[in-house]
């Protein structure tokens, strides 16, 4: 970090009633009020005892600087650490200052610094204040100086000013040195800068700051990712694998980039590919998808691209294909890998040229879309192997997300399948439909090869066999899990049996339907 790439825009943090430069509160003064505050104190206590005052504050404001320089940035060398003392005096309209003469060796003890301070708000608040003085008055900026440069250096530096606006002299300026360099020159100025110790209180408030810092960066990263994953999803995250995947979702989402969502079959890509659609600045256009393997190329040319009438047999008119009727939206291709070499080619031409020409038509449209792709395939596997074009898969890869599998975030699969449940429930219309809790240890010891829509299917149908052979006196069924399903009209904490080609691996009741009425169990009878 150099002291002159420092700008106060990206220092300050602006809120209404409220200035942080990174968690160190500051409060704008008007230059008026302290040219009274000035004037109070030598009217009350006496000039001896106002510079001391004031040379003391503005010893302790360099201090607390050079800790908040130190703490928020990593300085090139020392020498530069030192500079940007004068540079927020500069930011913060205390003066211009100019570094003439930089010469520090902390190692021998050494440092000889001199500035020059234009346009001097302390010398401008004497004057307003009192008038022109005999003798410098710049007195916080020399203790602001001295404690900048002690801090960082660790050595006692004085700086003494020599000239003065608030006296009559054209500029400001300053001359600091170490204790042992000014020798008894600077014996009559040492008693205005004593104070209990000034360097300790300094660097326990930086410490209790940081600790705080650290603490509010934590939470905040917290909130964030909690409310980007409320957003994605309405079933709570809790794996960290997932989370990553979301906040990475959300970081891409603003921009118009193409995205390529990779994983295993049923991991949810298109779920993340209508998120990142609905946080986009597209989120008012439609969102299309499309499944690029279940149609054979030349129907999904036409889907895709449209076609105009007599095109081909059957084509009576003029259709839209869905890069068109997407507009503003988002097209989602999904299984891209799948597509034909010559469909390849025609969609690296909309990626490039972001135009589309209809089957049976010889003249381009401009479409205006985002592509968002995803596969179950290694596509760049595929691309090694020539069966997938390099230039497309680096088109539609300029941002790749790799979704999860359920195995590897099992952290999830409870309230995954408390949610799918609760779906389930509803589209089914069984009101009271729940998960049974001995049904928890089954869902997490399983693979889920299929990953959601795997759980999403044992779930609906465990709660239609649940349905079938409610009642008390019927036999269980197993589910794909191995674990018996079984419903009872009133609640049991009984276990039932493991009978009826179960897998033995337990006696879970993935779900539990109550019947609501009291012949639920002849209307269940098979």
């Amino acid at each position: 970090m150099k002291s002159e790439e420092l700008a106060l825009a990206e220092l300050l943090d602006l809120s209404e009633g409220r200035f942080d430069l990174h968690g160190r509160r500051l409060v704008l003064h008007s230059s008026d009020a302290m040219a009274q505050l000035r004037k109070d104190l030598v009217e009350t206590v006496g000039q001896e005892q106002a510079r001391r005052l004031l040379t003391r504050f503005g010893n302790f404001w360099g201090r607390a600087d050079a800790a908040a320089m130190k703490r928020i940035f990593r300085w090139d060398t020392i020498e530069d650490w030192l500079r940007a003392g004068p540079r927020m005096h500069t930011l913060q309209g205390v003066a211009r200052v100019t570094v003439k003469l930089l010469d520090v060796q902390p190692a021998a003890g050494r440092f000889h610094m001199e500035v020059t301070w234009h346009d001097s708000a302390e010398a401008d608040e004497q004057r307003l204040a009192l008038g022109q003085s005999l003798d410098p008055v710049c007195w916080t900026m020399v203790g602001y100086a001295s404690g900048y440069a002690s801090f960082c250096t660790g050595l006692e530096v004085f700086f003494i000013e020599d000239k003065c606006r608030g006296k009559g002299d054209r500029i400001c300026s300053a001359v600091g040195r170490d204790r042992q360099s000014w020798g008894r020159e600077i014996e009559p100025h040492v008693a205005y800068f004593h104070a209990d110790d000034i360097q300790g209180h300094v660097l326990r408030l930086t410490r209790e700051l940081k600790e705080k810092m650290q603490e509010i960066a934590r939470q905040r990263r917290r909130i964030a990712s909690l409310e980007r994953v409320v957003g994605a999803s309405p079933a709570e995250v809790h794996s960290n694998a997932y989370r990553q995947v979301i906040e990475f979702a959300s970081r891409v989402a603003r921009h118009d980039s193409s995205v390529l969502i990779t994983g295993e079959s049923g991991t949810g890509k298109e779920v993340l590919a209508r998120y990142i659609h609905r946080t986009s600045p597209r989120s008012d256009g439609p969102f299309l998808p499309v499944n690029c393997g279940a149609l054979p190329e030349t129907l999904l040319e036409s889907e895709l691209f449209g076609h105009k009438a007599g095109a081909f047999t059957g084509a009576t008119r003029d259709r839209l294909g869905l890069f068109e009727e997407a507009g503003g939206g988002t097209v989602f291709l999904d299984e891209i890998g799948d597509v034909s070499p010559s469909m390849q080619t025609k969609l690296l031409r909309v990626l490039q040229e972001r135009e589309i020409v209809r089957v049976g038509e010889n003249r381009p449209r401009k479409v205006d879309i985002r592509v968002i792709a995803a596969s179950n395939k290694d596509i760049k596997s595929e691309v090694k192997e020539g069966r997938f074009r390099e230039d497309l898969y680096y088109r539609l890869g300029v941002i790749e997300i790799e979704v999860p599998p359920l195995r590897d975030r099992k952290e999830d699969i409870v309230s995954l399948a408390r949610h799918l449940v609760a779906k389930t429930a509803t589209r089914l219309g069984m009101a009271q439909l729940r998960l049974d809790s001995t049904a928890l240890d089954c869902l997490n010891s399983h693979d889920w090869p299929g990953n959601v829509r795997e759980l999403e299917n044992v779930l609906e149908r465990a709660a239609v066999l649940c349905a079938r052979w409610s009642g008390d006196t019927s036999g269980p069924c197993s589910n794909p899990l191995g674990a018996i399903v079984r419903a009872q009209p009133r609640f049991s904490a009984s276990a039932p049996p493991r009978s009826g080609g179960g897998s033995g691996r337990g006696s879970a009741r993935p779900l539990y339907w109550r019947e609501p009425g009291p012949d639920a169990e002849a209307a269940a009878e098979p």
